[in-house]
């Protein structure tokens, strides 16, 4: 099952169903959150599906219309965004280790010549999907913001004036619901696109912190149940209308250096990511970037993840913003 969240023009939201055969939605009846929704089936011990199922489906909605008046939401948030964490790691397909180690314009050779970036790469490409599904090596991870840096699908995604670049990381997302024992459930995976600044990460790793402190965008639509193995599309960068680089989408276990479940255990064996009524966006890493490709963007560049699997394309412009002021003040 594929879920939107939608605004309606009077102000409202709503939940609807994708078709998976005609791309035709649904309403889902009394329906204002997937997060709404994720609470309910947990508390009725079944399944996201069964939960929208029970609740039925009402009138069809104008799919094409969402995307041209900008009513499409993420496809999960809270309630209070700042209890929506939005994490990731990096490093976990064979094409974001090579996009890496250009963009720190390091060598390869033995071990003690081997960027850092090769070495974690390689620990995860030895141990990252250990035998019989146990866990296996820790993997990267970074922090990227919570609930208010995520822009809607269709929705310009903000570069900030002091930024160096601004480039898209085309990933599949796993989005999760911290339920009343403060155990997670996975509602879904979801096409991102986690927007970095490569330009001050190539400066020193130790920048990485700082480049990835951007918006981001998720969307538009939530897949429920398993992730295929092998998922596939295409990443593009759009500039006046023609596309000025695009790239092949490939992700999916088979295709990554640690396994979903391994990348899950270390994330939330902290205490504090397992805190109950928690949102959480967990990107699992590109696999291929335009930068590495020598793409530079500029303002008004469109980024298009086009992943059939997932639906609809997730499509945002960036927009460099002006420079905001502040001061730091004494109490």
């Amino acid at each position: 099952m594929r879920l939107i969240q939608y605004k309606t023009k009077s102000g409202s939201r709503g939940v609807g169903a994708v078709d998976v055969t005609t791309g035709r939605v649904q309403s889902v009846n009394g329906a204002e959150s997937v997060y709404a929704l994720a609470l309910s089936a947990i508390n009725a011990g079944h399944s996201l599906e069964t939960e929208v199922k029970t609740q039925g489906f009402g009138e069809e909605v104008d799919y094409d219309a969402l995307i041209r008046d900008h009513c499409l939401l993420p496809p999960v948030d809270h309630p209070e965004p700042a209890r929506f964490w939005i994490t990731g790691t990096g490093l976990t397909h064979i094409g974001s280790a090579q996009a890496r180690d250009k963009m720190h314009d390091l060598q390869h050779g033995e071990d003690k010549d081997l960027t850092d970036s090769m070495k974690i790469f390689r620990m995860g490409i030895e141990g990252g999907k250990p035998a019989g599904g146990g866990i296996g090596v820790q993997p990267e991870w970074f922090y990227k913001g919570v609930g208010t840096c995520v822009v809607p699908p269709e929705a310009d995604i903000p570069s900030p004036s002091f930024a160096l670049a601004g480039g898209e990381e085309a990933e599949i997302v796993g989005l999760y619901i911290v339920g009343p024992d403060g155990n997670p459930w996975r509602i879904g995976y979801a096409l991102g696109n986690e927007f970095s600044d490569h330009v001050t990460e190539a400066q020193n790793y130790l920048y990485l912190a700082h480049s990835k402190l951007r918006a981001c965008s998720i969307g538009p639509e939530l897949l429920t149940g398993a992730l295929p193995d092998h998922v596939e599309g295409e990443v593009r960068v759009m500039r006046d209308g023609k596309a000025l680089w695009r790239g092949e989408f490939l992700s999916g276990e088979g295709n990554m250096s640690h396994s979903i479940h391994n990348l899950e255990h270390y994330h939330f064996r902290y205490d504090m990511f397992r805190r109950p009524g928690d949102l959480h966006a967990y990107f699992f890493g590109a696999a291929i970037l335009s930068c590495a490709n020598g793409v530079k963007t500029q303002s008004g560049d469109v980024f298009e993840v086009d992943v059939p699997v997932f639906g609809r394309i997730l499509r945002n412009a960036m927009r460099i913003e002006g420079e905001k002021k502040f001061t730091v003040k004494s109490l």
